[in-house]
This record gives structure tokens, sequence and C-alpha cells, in this order.
């Protein structure tokens, strides 16, 4: 049985492996697994991360039981690319260069990041009983994810998304939320709480319906375990309840104006829109900045600014905030300082952007290492 290879980063800035012992599955589930012949340890309370060696980049080695993992609760899409010169306007029918399916959602995206940078990682959601559950269920096992939480629903189809990709690389997105939206069941599990409550960090964004995150917020929080929430996602405005468990706040620049009802194109805007999401009670805003960076406001102290790593080529860049969100997670929990999880992770998306489609895009961790040790 294979695992997924774990790196930490240690307080002298230097790479170990650790090891993380096998988990047992929860019997009562329906759940996508590579493995069927999974075997127990019941000393500790995550499933085990199983993957299928000869798939994965990432080979897996077991880890121990003082690492926890990476707990990405979230959305998983089948993103339909369409690759096009430009966007059609009202009432115009214009024909594509080429259009392929790929496995995408923000909540996949993330757990795959996590999962190719060698940190434990583990998914929490919903897909359909269909063809595109499959290809995202095979796309997370690829990146060494464990799925002992990801649950198949027979009450409705696998999330998708229509990408709309220009040739400059940028992109405009539909999305038809599925099983990412429907079919939850009104109170979480124990089981899947409890796999919170026993995380290094939890990851959250708004692709799932807001009382999910509300529970297993509350729930990370009761147990001490920092919660990122990704704003990307319902295009409504955050619940105070919501934003009482959360510990970093992550928007990028038009999330950021929408949220606050403020302008955010200059740095003092975008300064003064942090303020207002300060007084609402965040302590802690990572903003995405695009090509201008990235800036971290933690309340009463002064920002940290990070500017981008610039690409060799844009390609594509559809996952990349979502490539920077969950490189900052894993940085956080491995120890690093937050400059560090911002050099870090703008690191990533710089590698990101250069690939085309989401979760093919994330990079491996001696990918992102080595673009960090380049002069």
């Amino acid at each position: 049985m294979s695992a997924i290879r774990a790196a930490v980063f240690s307080p002298s800035n230097q790479w170990h492996e650790k090891i993380q012992t096998h988990f047992p599955t929860h019997p009562n589930r329906s759940i996508n697994n590579a493995n069927p012949n999974l075997q127990s340890n019941r000393r500790n309370p995550f499933p085990c991360f199983s993957v299928d060696a000869s798939k994965s980049p990432n080979p897996a080695t077991p880890l121990t039981d003082t690492t926890p993992p990476l707990v990405v609760v979230g959305s998983a899409n089948a993103d339909i690319y369409v690759e096009i010169d430009r966007l059609p306007k009202e009432g115009e029918t214009i024909s594509a260069k080429s259009g392929q399916t790929l496995a995408g959602g923000k909540g996949a995206n993330q757990a795959a990041c996590g999962g190719k940078l060698s940190y434990p990682t583990y998914f929490v959601g919903q897909v359909g009983e269909d063809a595109h559950g499959k290809l995202i269920t095979e796309a997370l096992e690829s990146g060494g994810v464990c799925l002992d939480r990801l649950s198949a629903v027979s009450g409705a189809p696998t999330g998708h998304a229509v990408v709309m990709l220009q040739s400059d690389g940028q992109n405009s997105i539909i999305i038809v939320g599925g099983s990412n939206m429907e079919c939850w069941p009104e109170r979480i599990s124990d089981e899947d709480l409890e796999v919170v409550r026993n995380a290094g960090i939890v990851l959250l964004q708004r692709e799932i319906p807001e009382s999910v995150n509300v529970q297993v917020a509350k729930a990370a929080k009761s147990a001490g375990v920092p919660v990122i929430l990704d704003a990307g996602g319902m295009d409504t405005p955050i619940s105070r309840e919501l934003l009482n468990f959360v510990d970093i706040l992550s928007p990028n620049e038009t999330e950021l104006g929408r949220l606050t009802g403020m302008p955010t194109e200059s740095f003092e805007q975008i300064s003064n829109a942090v303020v207002k999401l300060h007084k609402m009670g965040v302590k802690q805003v990572l903003v995405k900045l695009g090509d201008k960076g990235s800036a971290l406001f933690v309340d009463g102290e002064e920002p940290l600014k990070q500017p981008v790593i610039p690409a060799a080529k844009v390609l594509d860049t559809t996952g990349a905030g979502d490539t920077f969100t969950a490189s900052f997670a894993v940085a956080l929990v491995e120890g690093k300082s937050k400059r560090e999880c911002l050099r870090f992770a703008a690191a990533a998306a710089s590698l990101c952007v250069q690939v085309k489609g989401a979760i093919p895009s994330m990079p491996e961790r001696k990918s992102v290492l080595n673009l960090l040790q380049s002069p």
C-alpha cells in the first residue's frame, strides 16, 4: 500500500521528511477510494492517505501521527475548457480553437495543490455518481489527496464549470453547482467533523452551502485549528456567524470590493477596505492582487507586501488564486513565517499560470523550491 510523502519546514528553514500512519475508512459512506483493502490504525482519527503510486507524481510514504494534515472542505467541478480569441458579444456565436474537460473546483484545486506539494491533505466534499465525478476522483488520487471523506451522491450531478480561456491567459467562468450545493446533510457527520478537529489547518471556500462552512469552521475553532476562508465563490455577503470562526479571510481585489462595498483600485483603497473587514472582526486578511502580487494585513500591524514572481509565460490563470491560498496554508501549517508563506505561495502561483488547466497546473514541491532558490 502506498501513502503520501510529506516534507515539513522546520524553524531552522531546513526541509525534512516525516512519517504518517495509515487510517481506517468509515463503513457508512459512499466513498471514492483507489484502494479497497485499507489498513486500520485506531490510534489515529484520520483515514489513510492512499494513492496509486503508478499514477502519482508524488508517491506516498507513511507520515507520523504527529503530522496534522491540511483539511480542505469544499467544491469539486469538472471544468469544461473552451479556448477562444475573445468573449462573444450578446447574441453572437463564435468558434472555439479547442475544448477539453479537466478536473477543478476551488476545493478540489486547493486539495490537489496541498497533495502535489507533498503535504498530507484531506478533501471533504461531494461528487455525483457520474463520469465527471470519476474524473475528479482520479485527478485527486493522482495528486496524492486522501479521499476517504469524499462522498458520491445519487441525488445530484457533479458540479461543473464552463471556462472561457482567452489567448492572453485570462478567463471567464460560469459555474453550475450540482452536488457542491445539493444533497449535503443538514448536520455534518461526527466523522467528518472529527477529521476537522484533528487537522493542522482547515481551508474553506464559498462554492458550497454556507451552513456547511459554518459547521466546519465552528468545529475547527472549538479545537483550536486555524481556519482560512477563500472568499471566492458565491456573490453574496459572508455572514457574521461564519466570520466569527475565521482566522484568515483571503479575497482577491474584486471580492474585497464586493464584500466591503468600497473601491479597491489602489493599495491605499485596498488598505481602507481591509480596515472595514477588521472592524467586522476579521483579524487577518490575505489579499490576492493578481499581477501586482499579494499582501497580508494583520490588524494592528503594518501590511506585508509580496510582489509577483514573474512567470516565463502566462498560459492560463485558472486556479492561480487557489494555488496561492493553498500554498500559503501549507507553508503556514509547516511553521514558516508569514513573509516566507507569502513568498512560497507566490512561487507556486507563478508556476501554476504556466500550465493550462486547474488541477493539472498545480506545481510539485520540488519545482517550487527550485524556483525559490533560483537567482
